[in-house]
């Protein structure tokens, strides 16, 4: 586990002291009237069975996967209802979020019908017999990013007072559903599936005989229709929601951590490093705690920040299924306690509310800030013989071709499929994947251009977000560039990392947003992705692409080096709108290495503390 809590403070779960009684399928009326139903599990005495008096803090879970299938996959405390909880002395209402399950109404990907909703929500649950009128929130995914959309909605005097997202982005056209402003289709496809088909078995798995219950099953089936196969075709085919436009603006939980800060609702969020929202986890982080310091939201944290344990990350080796499946109980327990209950626990009070598991040493770094005091940006230019160095090159040019298709065996595949090779690995006893453990397949060209440090003489840290600046001219009036992070080993073995990607016409750059290195070299490129942004790349032009590579922290030992490898494509996870694609067939990318247009990137290396 991670030091959550102040040192030296002695915590134990305790014993549990009560059963479990239950009230399914209750009525609440949710945003316009439409009717929800929610699942009500309450401590009872485990003598006479009946309902303990309490009072007790309640805790609420919105899914869209069914409530009554949510804890099949063995992670209930992330997808339903958790007895755990419940028998350590708190009400557990599990809802159904609306269009889905048992609940009425149109579902739509996080529509912000579903935010009045959970406000109402809190409220109704705050008000069950036996409760003490203090609420939490807790979930995965989908779960996590419905508690951000609901405490950012909640008034200054809500009985919201914590929440526990897992696995949850922060802006979610740039964490996952894009990656440089072109579609993740298998983010697409596993939403689909998910979305579509869990809640609507639901309704048949439903553990009372309500009336009703197949025409819900029939509407559903209907509805859902707001991220599916018609949202991916209208995608694809350059749609507005192909860009970041009014779709994604009104489903950004980065607009909500004003409120969450404003209103002290404590949070403890959970990441992971190869998750679907391995970008917008730190993100969240760093964003609350500048706000609890007064600082700008959206500014990167810095060395000597004030912090608070009132917002907390755990950012592990987690994949999206990995991290969801994680057991949390004892932790959710200790954290709830401490903003519901108001226990001494210690986690108000830890000096590192930052737990980043380093991929390098396989322990966990406790800290403070993101991006991570005592790592320096440093600039390292493409040079001669494929190599980075800390020079600029005389002169120089390389060649890369455009690629359709990309490697079909790879950790960026799995990660953006939500993890199953991952998941085999460490759940299946399945060891050692290759495509888990090796990109050399990736870098045969010459689809494929790769530049490596020499081998460190000093074992170091590579940490936070990275940005690759590519000077190139193309044959084609759009690029399409893919980053890739690796540590290579003295056998050879190219490890994977991290990796970005962008879209040529999508390279305008927000400056206000972006964040940079003291030299001035972009760190975390922030650019609109609009399509008012959108402008053609100019054969033959030598142009400047600041390429966005997701976060990463890894201790690269003695006698390794950093890789960066650039590819075209990176599909099956990357898939170009329809309208984008003809004008990347044929590509030749002519990637320069001179004093006047110098290609790098800038890693952030040293040691965390």
């Amino acid at each position: 586990m991670t030091a959550s809590a102040k040192r030296g403070v002695k915590w134990s779960p305790g014993a549990a002291k009560y059963g479990v009684g239950k009230n399914l399928n209750l009525a609440v009326k949710g945003a316009d009237g439409t009717t929800l139903r929610a699942d009500v599990y309450y401590p009872t005495n485990t003598t006479t069975g009946k309902a303990a008096k309490g009072p007790f803090p309640v805790l609420l879970i919105q899914t869209p996967y069914g409530k009554s299938t949510a804890g099949a996959s063995g992670a209930a405390e992330s997808t339903g209802e958790d007895p755990y909880l419940v028998e350590h002395g708190y009400i557990d209402v599990v809802a159904d979020v609306r269009g889905t399950g048992d609940s009425l109404g149109k579902f739509g990907l996080f529509d912000p019908a579903q935010t009045t909703d959970g406000v109402r929500l809190v409220n109704w649950a705050a008000k069950r017999a036996h409760s003490d009128h203090k609420v939490g929130l807790y979930g995965a995914s989908y779960l996590g990013i419905d508690q951000l959309r609901t405490a950012g909605a909640v008034g200054a005097h809500s009985p919201l007072k914590a929440i526990f997202p897992v696995v949850t982005g922060t802006d979610l056209y740039r964490d996952t559903a894009f990656m440089g402003g072109i579609l993740d289709s298998e983010f697409g496809v596993e939403y689909l599936g998910l979305t579509s088909g869990l809640n609507i078995v639901n309704p048949l798995a439903s553990p009372q005989n309500l009336a009703g219950l197949t025409p819900i099953e029939i509407a559903h089936l209907e509805d859902l229709d707001s991220f599916d196969a018609n949202f991916i075709v209208k995608t694809l085919s350059g749609g507005a929601t192909a860009f970041d436009g009014s779709y994604w603006k009104a489903r950004q939980p980065n607009d909500d951590l004003a409120n969450i800060a404003k209103h002290h609702i404590a949070a403890y969020l959970i990441g992971g490093e190869y998750d679907l929202f391995q970008r917008g986890e730190p993100l969240n982080y760093a964003a609350l705690q500048n706000l609890a310091d007064h600082r700008p939201q959206n500014a990167p944290m810095v060395a000597g920040q004030k912090t608070t344990g009132r917002y907390q990350l755990w950012d592990g080796p987690f994949t999206h299924l990995t991290g969801s499946a994680v057991n949390t109980d004892a932790l959710m327990l200790r954290w709830f306690n401490t903003w519901l209950k108001g226990r001494k626990s210690g986690m108000a009070a830890t000096p590192t509310p930052l737990h980043y598991y380093d991929l390098g040493t396989s322990k966990y770094r406790e800290t403070t800030t993101y991006p991570f005091t005592g790592l320096t940006p440093t600039t390292y230019y493409f040079a001669a013989g494929n190599t980075l160095t800390p020079k600029k090159s005389a002169a120089g040019t390389d060649t890369l071709l455009y690629s359709p298709t990309g490697s079909p065996c790879g950790t960026a595949v799995d990660q953006w499929a939500i993890g199953p090779l991952e998941s085999a690995e460490q759940i299946g006893g399945i060891q050692n994947l290759p495509c888990l453990q090796n990109n050399a397949p990736a870098q045969i060209g010459p689809t494929s251009l790769s530049y490596t440090t020499a081998p460190f003489t000093h074992a170091a840290t590579l940490g936070g977000p990275i940005a690759a600046s590519i000077y190139a001219s193309a044959t084609t009036t759009d690029t399409e560039w893919v980053a890739e992070i690796e540590d290579v080993s003295p056998d050879g073995n190219s490890r994977p990392l991290t990796e970005g990607a962008l879209l040529g016409s999508l390279r305008a750059e927000n400056s206000a947003r972006s964040w940079r290195a003291a030299n001035g070299q972009p760190l975390l490129p922030y650019h609109p992705y609009t399509s008012a942004s959108a402008r053609p790349v100019i054969p033959g032009a030598v142009t400047r692409y600041d390429i966005e590579i997701f976060p990463t922290l890894a201790t690269i030992p003695v006698g390794d080096q950093i890789r960066i490898t650039l590819t075209t494509a990176d599909a099956p996870h990357l898939q170009p709108s329809t309208t984008v694609a003809p004008k990347l067939i044929g590509g030749v990318y002519t990637v320069e290495r001179t004093a006047s247009a110098p290609s790098s990137i800038e890693l952030p290396l040293g040691h965390v503390h």
